[in-house]
C-alpha cells in the first residue's frame, strides 16, 4: 500500500486501484497511464507542484491537478490561491516535499498537506484518475471525493 491508498482508506473514500506495467523509458507518465488503462486521456490528471509568491514576498508550494493533456497555467494557479505569481517547483523539491518520485506524485498521502487546486474540467466526468503514489499505479475516484478528502478547490488552472 502507498501512503495515498492508506489516506483514502482512512477517509472511508470510495476508489478503485488500477495497476499497469510502467515502461521506465516512458516520460509522458499520464498519457502512458491513459493508454495502459484504456481510458480517455482527459480523465487522467497529473499532480504538479508550483512555488507561489505571496504579497509579502514569501514563497510556498501549492498542488495543481490538471488533465495530462494540458499544462498548469502559472497565472491561473496564482489567481486561484490569491498569490502574486507562480512558477513550477523544481522536480527535486517536489519529490522532497511530497515523498513521491516525479511521475508517481499523488495528491494523496503527501508528507505535508499542501493547498490543492484541481482544474474545473474534473467535473466533466463521473470519475477521474490520479497517481496512486508510484509509477504504474493510478486511483480512480469521483472528483467530489478528491475535493472532500483533500479540502481542494476547483478553478480554471489548465491551459492547452
Amino acid at each position: 500500500m502507498t501512503p495515498a491508498v492508506v489516506e483514502l482508506q482512512r477517509a472511508g473514500a470510495v476508489f478503485t486501484v488500477h495497476e499497469f506495467v510502467h515502461d521506465p523509458a516512458e516520460r509522458s507518465y499520464g498519457l502512458a497511464a491513459a493508454r495502459a488503462l484504456g481510458v480517455e486521456a482527459d480523465r487522467v490528471f497529473k499532480t504538479l507542484l508550483a512555488d507561489v509568491t505571496g504579497s509579502g514576498g514569501g514563497v510556498t508550494q501549492v498542488v495543481g491537478i490538471v488533465p495530462v493533456t494540458a499544462q498548469l497555467s502559472m497565472k491561473e494557479i496564482a489567481v486561484a490561491v490569491g498569490a502574486k505569481r507562480a512558477e513550477m517547483c523544481a522536480p527535486a523539491t517536489a519529490e522532497r516535499i511530497t515523498g513521491y518520485v516525479v511521475g508517481g506524485i499523488s495528491p494523496f498521502g503527501q508528507k505535508k498537506r499542501l493547498r490543492t487546486v484541481i482544474d474545473e474540467t474534473c467535473e466533466l466526468s463521473d470519475t477521474i484518475f490520479v497517481s496512486g503514489g508510484r509509477r504504474g499505479l493510478d486511483l480512480e475516484l469521483a472528483p467530489a471525493t478528491l475535493l472532500e478528502v483533500l479540502g481542494a478547490t476547483v478553478a480554471p488552472i489548465a491551459t492547452w
